[in-house]
């Protein structure tokens, strides 16, 4: 028996918040797995799992390939976005005539918002101690 070796078509490294996802596109009828797991599966909220399909739907091409992908870091809102974000890059990589359309809905752009640090002396980012003057 061979083994059934899947060829990439193209790859792209999404960013959100601490998380990084890395997106395989691959020729197939739709699947998207996340880190082994059925994309709804792995995002149980309707709203994440939307968002990863999103790149897929502006493009129009929900059935035609198979996506794998492995994110680490961050928590689910982070680890979703950069999956779209991912998915995006990979589509755009694969066929120039995407970029228009996902650049247009904002997918290419990576949201470079992130949590502030905790300052010294300081009860959080930005929180002060209670102040006392006697």
């Amino acid at each position: 028996m061979k083994n059934k070796v899947s060829i990439n078509l193209a790859i792209g490294v999404g960013r959100r918040k601490t998380a990084v996802a890395r997106v395989y596109l691959r020729k197939g009828r739709g699947a998207i797995r996340v880190n082994g797991k059925d994309v709804q599966t792995y995002f149980p909220a309707v709203s994440h799992a939307k968002q990863v399909r999103d790149p897929l739907a502006v493009v129009g091409a929900e059935d035609k390939y198979d996506v794998v992908i492995r994110v680490v870091g961050g928590g689910i809102n982070g680890q979703a976005g950069a999956c779209r974000h991912g998915l995006s890059r990979a589509l755009a990589a694969y066929d120039a005539t995407n970029r228009s359309s996902l650049k247009a809905n904002g997918y290419l752009r990576r949201d470079s918002r992130m949590v502030e640090r905790k300052k010294y002396g300081q009860r959080g980012a930005r929180r002060r101690f209670q102040f006392s003057k006697r």
